[in-house]
């Protein structure tokens, strides 16, 4: 009886570290805050430029929205994460030096790598 009652207990953590897995890698766990929120795309009219930059420390939906929206903040530019290469791609209308993005990146609790 006490196997049963032991096996039961294991089960139960197994389920339940697979179920909080699963929603930390889709966002919505509480890894960085996770949620729902959903930054606003934005649209920058006449993009002058693209440039790429490696983004250190993404693990989900929700650092991918979070770096999003600290680019987006920034006047003259427009930011897209791509997950699984750990890339950002930044739309230039205007011109903005790399230490803006790399300060709006840092402020957010990432790294830019080289």
């Amino acid at each position: 009886m006490g196997n049963v009652v032991i096996i039961g207990i294991i089960t139960a953590i197994i389920v339940m570290a697979c179920s909080y897995s699963v929603k930390h890698f889709r966002g919505e766990g509480g890894c960085c805050g996770g949620g729902s929120y959903k930054p606003k795309r934005k649209r920058l009219s006449g993009v002058k430029y693209k440039k790429v930059f490696r983004v250190g420390g993404l693990h989900c939906e929700h650092c991918r929205r979070r770096v999003e929206e600290a680019i987006n903040d920034i006047t003259g530019i427009a930011g897209r994460v791509n997950l699984k290469r750990g890339e950002l791609c930044v739309s230039y209308a205007e011109d903005v030096d790399d230490a803006t993005i790399s300060w709006a990146i840092a402020r957010a609790g990432y790294t830019l790598m080289d």
